[in-house]
């Protein structure tokens, strides 16, 4: 799979633009501020009909401007594929594959495999654990539509829960068997996420700890864990030993929902203990072994991104990176960096074809 071309109309600070892309490396260089990730983000926007740097839909419109178009034109599988996402203000955003709009988003989710790695992945670290939650959920997803509708029914029982939680209290009163109704459809729900998370993290995290290996030169030692509620009791214990304090709260205060990843260097939160070199290495690592497993998943090589990845990273580390994407087991790359040398020296070593982009 690759793209062939992209086409741009009022995205973000972006007037319009177009490109056309090698099969293999492509590059956009250029000073801060001049668009370079935004590029990247409509590439994003083409596999998941949303940004990955702003959640507010409305906010990736230009200034002063009504709407905005991007426009991907895709080799897949032998057979040419266009997307089109497109948003009005007040209006809804529509996603077309072929000409044919998508009616829900979820149904795209998978098609074109993609994997970002950027600045702002450092929130997967400094963040609360929904930030994490989120990365577990959107690597599986990509590749279990009964999962992600599982997610979604499990978050809405969730909220409905709460509802009546706000509802008893407010009125002074309880009623359990209007709560079991509730509990029953998560510990349901809740049991398939929580088994699913935890046979994914079986898988990924050899892979993770094996990339980590070769970009830091096996100098590091990481760790990388699951951490649930429903390790050591059933989800039905969890809720009934929950329910004085759920009350109390106004809201659902255990559950799959409050899951979290720990992140260590050596023995110790790497939030707190390492380096912004050492935490980018590690969020790398953690990117390139989603990569392998959706790679493996969908048996279609997914798109890399890679956003100012060369920032904070030493000499060493960047030659590492780049042994890692030169052999076939990538596909199409797209790379933003401020420095034209940098980069051009840096792909020089690939021995791939490539194109550099030079923004104004």
């Amino acid at each position: 799979m690759y793209l062939q071309k992209i086409s741009l109309v009022n995205f973000k600070n972006i007037e319009t633009q177009s490109f056309d892309f090698q099969k293999k490396i492509n590059c956009f260089v250029g000073n801060n501020g001049i668009g370079k990730t935004n590029v990247l983000d409509a590439i994003y926007y083409l596999s998941f009909a949303k940004s990955y740097f702003n959640s507010i839909a409305g906010q990736n419109i230009r200034h002063g401007q009504e709407f905005f178009m991007i426009e991907g034109d895709y080799l897949l599988n032998d057979r040419s594929e266009k997307i089109v996402c497109s948003l009005k203000r007040g209006q809804k955003k529509v996603l077309k594959r072929n000409g044919k709009a998508y009616e829900k988003f979820s149904e795209h989710i998978g098609q074109l495999p993609l994997v970002i790695i950027s600045p702002a992945d450092r929130d997967l670290i400094v963040e609360g654990s929904d930030t994490r939650r989120k990365f577990i959920d959107g690597v599986i997803s990509q590749q279990d539509k009964k999962y992600l509708q599982g997610l979604i029914s499990y978050n809405k029982i969730v909220s409905q829960r709460n509802a009546l939680l706000k509802y008893f209290a407010a009125n002074r009163t309880f009623d359990a068997l209007n709560l079991k109704v509730y509990d029953e459809q998560l510990v349901e729900y809740g049991s398939v996420i929580y088994n699913k998370r935890k046979a994914f993290l079986e898988e990924f995290v050899p892979i993770f700890n094996e990339k980590h290996q070769i970009i830091s030169g096996a100098k590091e030692e990481v760790n990388l864990s699951y951490k649930s509620q429903l390790h050591d009791v059933s989800f039905e214990t969890l809720l009934a030993n929950s329910i004085e304090k759920d009350r109390m709260l106004q809201y659902t205060s255990s559950g799959v929902h409050k899951d979290d990843l720990n992140f260590e260097i050596g023995e110790y939160p790497i939030k707190k203990f390492g380096s912004q070199g050492q935490q980018k290495s590690y969020l790398i690592a953690l990117k390139l072994a989603q990569f392998e497993f959706i790679k493996k998943q969908s048996n279609v090589t997914p798109i890399l991104l890679l956003d100012d990845i060369f920032d904070k990273l030493d000499e060493n580390r960047v030659s590492q990176i780049v042994d890692l994407v030169n052999n076939d087991a990538f596909g199409q790359i797209f790379i933003t960096d401020t420095h034209f040398e940098r980069t051009e020296d840096v792909i020089k070593k690939s021995n791939q074809e490539y194109q550099i982009f030079k923004l104004d």
